[in-house]
């Protein structure tokens, strides 16, 4: 199982950027993938999440109405848009798989396999 997250990088606040993570090793459309990001000092909190067809989604409070997760299960690729970023938003972000048969949720304790982390710094 691989996840190689990509896209992050440095942006003003009220800025946008896009993450994806591309995933292999595994039959990407039978699981949940999710988002989670670690800010120095932190613990790793969660973003979002999506099932496995994309028809459903949860989110964060602190991220609701500004990111939002999507899938290509023919790409096996998740994705991160995220819109109105904020300094406090400035973290490394991990994508992750849920483990087999779990459905949506938010305690890293229900993901298995964990990306490399992607940086992203909002600051003017």
């Amino acid at each position: 199982v691989q996840l190689q997250a990509s896209g992050g990088g440095l942006v003003q606040p009220g800025g946008s950027l896009r993450l994806s993570c591309v995933a292999s090793g595994f039959t990407f459309s039978n699981y949940v993938m999710g988002w989670f990001r670690q800010a120095p000092g932190q613990e790793r909190d969660f973003v979002a999440a999506i099932r496995w067809n994309g028809d459903k989604t949860i989110y964060a409070d602190s991220v609701k109405d500004r990111f939002t997760i999507s899938r290509n299960n023919a790409k096996t690729t998740v994705y991160l848009q995220m819109n109105s970023l904020k300094p406090e938003d400035t973290a490394v972000y991990y994508c992750a798989r849920a483990r087999l048969y779990y459905g949506l949720g938010a305690l890293p304790s229900r993901y298995d396999y964990w990306g490399q982390g992607t940086l992203v710094t909002v600051s003017s």
